[in-house]
Protein backbone atom coordinates (compact mmCIF):
# COMPACT_ATOMS: atom_id res chain seq x y z
CA UNK A 1 0.00 0.00 0.00
CA UNK A 2 1.39 3.40 -0.93
CA UNK A 3 0.79 6.53 1.09
CA UNK A 4 -0.85 9.41 -0.65
CA UNK A 5 1.78 12.11 -0.85
CA UNK A 6 -0.50 14.99 -1.72
CA UNK A 7 -4.14 14.23 -0.88
CA UNK A 8 -6.70 16.87 -1.69
CA UNK A 9 -8.04 19.17 1.00
CA UNK A 10 -11.66 18.26 1.83
CA UNK A 11 -12.76 21.68 0.63
CA UNK A 12 -11.28 20.99 -2.80
CA UNK A 13 -13.17 17.68 -2.96
CA UNK A 14 -16.34 19.43 -1.84
CA UNK A 15 -16.01 22.05 -4.56
CA UNK A 16 -14.92 19.81 -7.43
CA UNK A 17 -17.08 16.74 -6.83
CA UNK A 18 -20.19 18.29 -5.31
CA UNK A 19 -20.64 22.05 -5.58
CA UNK A 20 -19.37 22.62 -9.12
CA UNK A 21 -21.34 19.77 -10.72
CA UNK A 22 -24.48 20.90 -8.90
CA UNK A 23 -23.92 24.55 -9.78
CA UNK A 24 -24.24 25.30 -6.05
CA UNK A 25 -22.41 28.11 -4.30
CA UNK A 26 -20.72 27.84 -0.92
CA UNK A 27 -23.26 30.34 0.43
CA UNK A 28 -26.20 28.21 -0.73
CA UNK A 29 -24.66 25.10 0.81
CA UNK A 30 -24.03 26.93 4.08
CA UNK A 31 -27.69 27.94 4.21
CA UNK A 32 -28.79 24.36 3.54
CA UNK A 33 -26.47 23.08 6.30
CA UNK A 34 -27.47 25.81 8.75
CA UNK A 35 -23.89 27.00 9.28
CA UNK A 36 -22.23 30.39 8.83
CA UNK A 37 -21.39 31.07 5.19
CA UNK A 38 -17.77 31.75 6.14
CA UNK A 39 -17.39 28.16 7.38
CA UNK A 40 -18.05 26.73 3.93
CA UNK A 41 -16.32 29.54 2.04
CA UNK A 42 -13.12 29.08 4.08
CA UNK A 43 -13.34 25.30 3.77
CA UNK A 44 -13.67 25.45 -0.02
CA UNK A 45 -10.68 27.82 -0.20
CA UNK A 46 -8.62 25.43 1.94
CA UNK A 47 -8.21 28.08 4.64
CA UNK A 48 -9.68 25.95 7.42
CA UNK A 49 -9.90 22.31 8.37
CA UNK A 50 -13.10 20.33 8.18
CA UNK A 51 -14.73 19.87 11.58
CA UNK A 52 -16.60 16.77 12.70
CA UNK A 53 -19.77 18.87 12.90
CA UNK A 54 -19.38 19.93 9.28
CA UNK A 55 -18.60 16.34 8.27
CA UNK A 56 -21.85 15.16 9.83
CA UNK A 57 -23.82 17.93 8.12
CA UNK A 58 -22.24 17.21 4.73
CA UNK A 59 -22.91 13.49 5.08
CA UNK A 60 -26.56 14.09 5.92
CA UNK A 61 -26.99 16.51 3.02
CA UNK A 62 -25.12 14.54 0.34
CA UNK A 63 -26.10 11.06 1.54
CA UNK A 64 -22.63 9.74 2.25
CA UNK A 65 -20.83 9.14 5.55
CA UNK A 66 -19.20 11.47 8.03
CA UNK A 67 -16.23 9.09 7.94
CA UNK A 68 -15.74 9.88 4.25
CA UNK A 69 -15.31 13.57 5.04
CA UNK A 70 -13.27 13.07 8.21
CA UNK A 71 -10.93 10.67 6.41
CA UNK A 72 -10.29 13.26 3.70
CA UNK A 73 -9.20 15.71 6.40
CA UNK A 74 -7.13 13.06 8.21
CA UNK A 75 -5.28 12.10 5.02
CA UNK A 76 -4.61 15.75 4.21
CA UNK A 77 -3.36 16.50 7.75
CA UNK A 78 -1.09 13.44 7.86
CA UNK A 79 0.45 14.24 4.48
CA UNK A 80 1.23 17.79 5.60
CA UNK A 81 2.65 16.57 8.92
CA UNK A 82 4.88 14.01 7.20
CA UNK A 83 6.43 16.84 5.20
CA UNK A 84 7.01 19.17 8.13
CA UNK A 85 7.38 17.19 11.37
CA UNK A 86 10.95 16.71 12.62
CA UNK A 87 11.05 13.34 14.33
CA UNK A 88 14.82 12.91 14.08
CA UNK A 89 15.38 13.19 17.84
CA UNK A 90 13.03 10.29 18.65
CA UNK A 91 14.57 6.88 19.18
CA UNK A 92 12.19 4.00 18.45
CA UNK A 93 11.40 1.62 21.32
CA UNK A 94 13.31 -1.63 20.97
CA UNK A 95 11.80 -4.95 21.90
CA UNK A 96 13.33 -6.58 24.98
Amino acid sequence: MTLMENPSHPGEVLAELYLDPLGMSAITLARRLNVPRTRIERLVKGETALTVDTAMRLSKFFGNTAEFWVNLQRAHDLARARKTADLSDITPLEAA
